[in-house]
C-alpha cells in the first residue's frame, strides 16, 4: 500500500509545484488557494429560497457549524424571465447574496448550470425556450448552446465585474457547468458526450481563474473535475478521472426532499458523518458540500411537480433557518475533529493497516512527525475491538473514529455528543371568527365567453406558457334529453376540478411518480347545451430527464356514455381559458383585493373560492408560520408575495397531510394590517387558521463514560502551563445544553446520572440513578442561556452503582 501511495504523491507535489498563485488551482489531493491545499466543507444555501433579510444569519450559523464555504445554484428562469430582459432584485439578488458570503470570510462554489434541477420547477430552465424553433434542450443543439452560453457569460461577466472570483480577490473558488447530464447523456446519442465537450470547452473559455466541476460526470473533460452526487460517495464515487484532479462531493444529501403523499424520510446525523469520514479517507475526499445545509422555501410556482413548499426541512438549519439539532452540532463536532489534522491528510503519507475483517486504519504522517489516524468500522451491525499502535480501541458498528495524533480519540461518527432540540410552534393569531374574513367566489368560464379556440385538446403547458398553473378547458355539449350520463377524462395535468352547468361534479389528481391519471363520474346533463368546464392545474413543471421540451400535460381525452353509446370529445370545439380570473386581476395584492366585490364570509363554502383576512404581525424575532391545517388546496398570499402552494388534503400513508405550516420570512409582514389571500380550489375552513410563533422550546442531552469529550477541549491541550489545571476537566464527556437567543433554560424535565432508559425522544429512569441528578443540574442550568455538565463522579457524588456504565440524559425546556 505504501508504494503506490508514495508515486501518487510525489505526482501530486509535482503538480502543486506549478501552481499559478493569483488562480485558484488543483493537484490530485485537494483545490489550491492561495498556494496551500484547501480541504473545504461547504453547505449549500439557495439565495431565493430565503429572503435578503435572512441572509446573514443562515451564512452565520453556517460558518458556526464549522463550514469554509457556501454553494449555490444559479437560478435562470428567475433571472431571465423573458429573452434579453434579467431580474436580480429582492431575493434575486446573487451579488448581494456572494459579498454577504464574503463579508463573514466564507468561500463559494458558483454552481451556474445553468440547468440546475433542483426540484425547482422546469429545473431552472425559463419556459420561452419552449418556443425557440428547433431547439433540443442540454444537447449539441445550436439554438440550446446559444441560450445556454449566452446567459453563463452574463453571470460569469457580473461575477468578473463585481471581483467575487478568487482570482481577483473574491470569494467564488469552485464554478459548476450542467448538472448530473451523466444521467441523460445517452438519450441524445451521439450528440450527448459532444455536449459535453462544448459546455467544458466554453465554461473553461471564460477564463474565471477557478476551477470548473461537473458533478454526476465520469468522462468530464480536462481540465473540468469530475465530482460526486449522492448519500455514499465513499463507497459509490468512481473517483477523479484523471491523477491530479481531487476528490470533489458535490451534494452529500443531508436528508430526502419531500412530495405530496409520501412520508418524510429522516436521514441521521451519525450516517452523514460516517459517510463524510469515509469519503476523506476511501477517497482522498478534500471538498464536501452538504445539500441542503439550509433548504428553505419554495416559494410561490416555484417547486417542481408534486414538490411540497417546503424544502429540505430536516437539513442542518431548518426550513426557517433555526439550528436542527443534533445534526447541525455532530457535524460541527466532525469538522473540528477533521481539521485539528488538515494539514496532515493534505500533506502527509497515507498508510493503510488491516485491524480485522471488516475494520481499518488509515494513518497519515509526514516528516516532523505528525501523525493522524481514522480507524473505520464498516460493519454495520457489529461493534468491534481493535488494536492499533498497542492500544484497544472500541468501535460502534458502522463507524469511524478520529484520531488526531494517533492516540487520542478526538471523534466517533456514532457517539453523538451534541444535544438534542425540539421544535414547537405556539398560537399567536387565530382567524378564528366569520367577521374577520370576506370571500370571493372564481368565476366558471363557458365556451361562449372564450377568445381561444380549437377543435382539438390543446397541450396545456405551449398555452400558458407557465404564466400560471390553471388551464381552463370549456364546450357547449347538446343533450337531447334531461339524462345522467357518465363523463370519462384522461389527464396529465396533474389535479383536474370538473363542472358542469356551474357546478361541481368531481376532481381527481395524480401522483408523482404516475402523473397521469382518470377522472369517471356521473353528472347530470339537461336537455338542449351543456356547459362543461374542466380545470386543470399542474403542480410545478417537471425538473428533470431528457427531451423535457417534449414533454406533455393537461388533457388527452374526454368522453360521455350516453344511452345511445359513448361520444368522444377528443377532437370537439374547446374553448380556453388561461389561468385565474383572481390571478388576471392580482387580488392577492391589496390594489387588486380593492377592485374585487368581496362578500361575507359564508360557513357554507364552495370550490374556487378566494379568501382574503388581515391580520397584524406577532412580537418579538422568532420565525412566523401560516397554520393551514383547516383547508384543501391552493395557494397563499402575505401582502402579495405568495408564500407558495398547499395541499393539506393530499395525505400520507400514514393519513396525515405532507405539510401543515407554511413559512412566512419577517421581512414579509408589516407590524399591523397585513394582508393574508388563499385561494381554495377545493372546500377549506379557513377559521381553522392561525399564525403561529415557531421556536425551539426543549433540549436535551445524553451522553455516556465513551463518548468523546467535546472537540473544542483538544484545543486545551495545547493552553500555557498555568491552564494545565483545567486540562483534564475539559476533556472529559459532557452534556451541553444551550437554548436559542433571548430563551433561558427555565425547567429541568428529566436529569439522570446511572443508567436512564432510552434515548431523548423517550426516556426513564433506569435501575442505577444518582438520587441527586436533578439537584445538580437545576443548580447548574436554571436561568441560564447555556450550561456544560461533565459525566463525573465526582459531580454527582460518587458512583450510585459500580460496576455498571453510567449515562448521564438531561432534557430541559427553554422559555
Amino acid at each position: 500500500m505504501v508504494g503506490w501511495w508514495w508515486r501518487w504523491f510525489v505526482v501530486v507535489v509535482v503538480v502543486a509545484a506549478a501552481v499559478d498563485g493569483g488562480d485558484v488551482t488543483y493537484d490530485g489531493r485537494s483545490l489550491i488557494v492561495d498556494g496551500q491545499r484547501k480541504l473545504l466543507f461547504s453547505g449549500s444555501i439557495h439565495y431565493p429560497r430565503s429572503t435578503p433579510h435572512m441572509w446573514a444569519s443562515l451564512i452565520s450559523k453556517a460558518k458556526a457549524g464549522g463550514l469554509d464555504a457556501i454553494d449555490t445554484y444559479v437560478f435562470w428562469n428567475l433571472h431571465e424571465p423573458q429573452p434579453g430582459q434579467y431580474d436580480f432584485s429582492g431575493r434575486r439578488d446573487i451579488v448581494r447574496f456572494i459579498k454577504e458570503v464574503a463579508a463573514q470570510g466564507l468561500y463559494v462554489c458558483l454552481r451556474i448550470g445553468p440547468f440546475i434541477e433542483s426540484e425547482w420547477s422546469y429545473g431552472g430552465l425559463p419556459f420561452w425556450l419552449h418556443d425557440v424553433p428547433d431547439i433540443v434542450y442540454r444537447s449539441d443543439n445550436e439554438p440550446f448552446k446559444f441560450y445556454m452560453q449566452n446567459f453563463t457569460t452574463k453571470i460569469v461577466d457580473m461575477m468578473k465585474s463585481e471581483k467575487l472570483y478568487a482570482s481577483q480577490g473574491g470569494p467564488i473558488v469552485l464554478s459548476q457547468i450542467e448538472n448530473e447530464y451523466q444521467n441523460v447523456e445517452k438519450a441524445f446519442h451521439d450528440k450527448g458526450p459532444s455536449y459535453v465537450r462544448w459546455a467544458a470547452e466554453m465554461a473553461v473559455g471564460l477564463d474565471t481563474g477557478v476551477p470548473w466541476v461537473m458533478c454526476k460526470q465520469d468522462d468530464a473533460p480536462d481540465p473540468v473535475i469530475n465530482a460526486c452526487n449522492g448519500m455514499r460517495c465513499g463507497e459509490t464515487f468512481v473517483g477523479p478521472n484523471s491523477a491530479n484532479k481531487p476528490a470533489i462531493w458535490t451534494e452529500n444529501w443531508t436528508h430526502f426532499y419531500d412530495i405530496y403523499g409520501n412520508i418524510t424520510k429522516i436521514r441521521s446525523a451519525q450516517d452523514i458523518a460516517y459517510q463524510v469520514a469515509l469519503f476523506i479517507v476511501k477517497m482522498n475526499g478534500s471538498y464536501i458540500n452538504y445539500y441542503m445545509y439550509h433548504g428553505g422555501t419554495n416559494f410561490g410556482r416555484t417547486a417542481s411537480s408534486f414538490v411540497i413548499t417546503s424544502y429540505y426541512d430536516q437539513a442542518p438549519l431548518d426550513e426557517y433557518g433555526l439550528i436542527r439539532q443534533p445534526k447541525w452540532g455532530h457535524l460541527k463536532e466532525l469538522h473540528a475533529a477533521v481539521k485539528l489534522c488538515s494539514e496532515t491528510l493534505l500533506y502527509g503519507v497515507q498508510t493503510t493497516y488491516s485491524l480485522g475483517a471488516l475494520q481499518e486504519a488509515y494513518v497519515y504522517s509526514r516528516d516532523n512527525g505528525e501523525c493522524a489516524a481514522f480507524l473505520v468500522n464498516t460493519d454495520s451491525v457489529n461493534d468491534a475491538e481493535v488494536q492499533f499502535l498497542s492500544r484497544t480501541y472500541q468501535l460502534p458498528a458502522k463507524s469511524i473514529s478520529i484520531l488526531p495524533d494517533c492516540t487520542n480519540v478526538a471523534f466517533n461518527t456514532a457517539k453523538v455528543s451534541t444535544q438534542m432540540s425540539t421544535r414547537s410552534r405556539q398560537k399567536a393569531v387565530e382567524l378564528d371568527s366569520p367577521e374577520i374574513w370576506e370571500e370571493w367566489n372564481e368565476a366558471i368560464p363557458v365556451f361562449d365567453d372564450s377568445s381561444l379556440r380549437s377543435d382539438s385538446l390543446l397541450e396545456q403547458m405551449n398555452t400558458t406558457k407557465d404564466v400560471s398553473g390553471y388551464l381552463w378547458y370549456t364546450a357547449s355539449y347538446q343533450q337531447s334529453e334531461d339524462s345522467h350520463s357518465v363523463i370519462t377524462v384522461n389527464s396529465l395535468g396533474h389535479v383536474l376540478h370538473a363542472f358542469v352547468n356551474g357546478a361541481p361534479v368531481g376532481s381527481a389528481h395524480g401522483t408523482f411518480r404516475n402523473r397521469s391519471f382518470t377522472l369517471e363520474t356521473t353528472v347530470p346533463l339537461n336537455s338542449g347545451l351543456n356547459n362543461i368546464s374542466l380545470l386543470s392545474n399542474m403542480v410545478g413543471l417537471q425538473d428533470s430527464g431528457a427531451f423535457l421540451e417534449r414533454r406533455a400535460a393537461g388533457l388527452q381525452t374526454v368522453t360521455i356514455q350516453e344511452n345511445q353509446g359513448v361520444k368522444n370529445l377528443t377532437n370537439y370545439s374547446w374553448g380556453y381559458q388561461v389561468g385565474l380570473l383572481g390571478e388576471r386581476l392580482q387580488i392577492y395584492t391589496e390594489e387588486g383585493s380593492s377592485r374585487a366585490q368581496w362578500l361575507n364570509c359564508n360557513s357554507s363554502s364552495q370550490p374556487l373560492t378566494w379568501y382574503k383576512s388581515k391580520f397584524d404581525a406577532p412580537g418579538g424575532n422568532d420565525p412566523v408560520a401560516l397554520n393551514l391545517g383547516s383547508m384543501g388546496k391552493g395557494e397563499a398570499w402575505i401582502n402579495g408575495q405568495s408564500i407558495g402552494r398547499y395541499w393539506i388534503s393530499f395525505h400520507t400513508p400514514a393519513g396525515s397531510p405532507s405539510q401543515i405550516w407554511y413559512h412566512i420570512p419577517r421581512s414579509f409582514l408589516k407590524p399591523t394590517d397585513n394582508l393574508l389571500v388563499l385561494f381554495e380550489e377545493e372546500i377549506g375552513n379557513p377559521l381553522g387558521i392561525s399564525v403561529d410563533i415557531v421556536s425551539i422550546s426543549k433540549v436535551c442531552g445524553h451522553v455516556s463514560d465513551s463518548n468523546p469529550p467535546p472537540v473544542v477541549s483538544w484545543r486545551r491541550r495545547e493552553m500555557p502551563s498555568q491552564n494545565k489545571h483545567k486540562k483534564h476537566h475539559g476533556r472529559r464527556p459532557k452534556v451541553q445544553l444551550r437554548c436559542p437567543p433571548t430563551r433561558n433554560i427555565s425547567k429541568v424535565l428529566f436529569a439522570s446520572f446511572g443508567s436512564p432508559s432510552g434515548n431523548c425522544t423517550r426516556y426513564a429512569v433506569g435501575s442505577c440513578h444518582s438520587t441527586n441528578s436533578m439537584a445538580v443540574v437545576e443548580k447548574a442550568c436554571l436561568g441560564k442561556k447555556m450550561c456544560s455538565i461533565p459525566w463525573s463522579y465526582k459531580k454527582f457524588g460518587g458512583d450510585p452503582c459500580p460496576g455498571i456504565p453510567k449515562g448521564l440524559l438531561i432534557e430541559a425546556e427553554c422559555q
